[in-house]
């Protein structure tokens, strides 16, 4: 009879395969790519005229690496909290599986999810409505 394993365990060996993942990706776009595939603009922005939910996340995540955070949180707000909320859901989950056990990991909470998808219609509606009304554009 296999384990069952809980909810934590299974987000934390997630975030580590994504997390490689990711960085992996980003290393051979930085060092191989990023010169040679251009940049691909926003369909959504192309089709319909407006801003996506997702539009900025990608310049959000490089002004965010480049150490620019208030930038990042312009470009996307959504980028910082992800970064924030499963940062610290990785270090703590990690630094309690390491055996230091005094630090407790971060349980897993609907309201993390809440506060993201609040974070993504905001976001989308505040950048459409500062690109109609006032003609301020990304």
């Amino acid at each position: 009879m296999k384990k069952q394993r809980d909810l934590e365990t299974e987000l934390f060996r997630t975030g580590l395969i994504l997390g490689m993942t990711g960085i992996g990706i980003w290393i051979v776009y930085r060092c191989w790519l990023n010169d040679i595939l251009p940049r691909i603009p926003c369909m959504f922005d192309r089709v319909a005229g407006i801003y996506c939910p997702g539009c900025g996340g990608t310049r959000a995540a490089e002004a965010l690496l480049q150490g620019h955070i208030l930038l990042s949180v312009w470009y996307h707000p959504l980028i910082l909290y992800m970064v924030i909320i499963g940062g610290g859901f990785m270090l703590t989950q990690g630094l309690n599986r390491a055996g230091i056990r005094a630090i407790k990991g971060w349980k897993f909470h609907n309201w993390y999810l809440y506060a993201g998808i609040v974070i993504l219609v905001s976001n989308f509606l505040l950048k459409n409505i500062l690109r109609f009304v006032w003609g301020i554009t990304l």
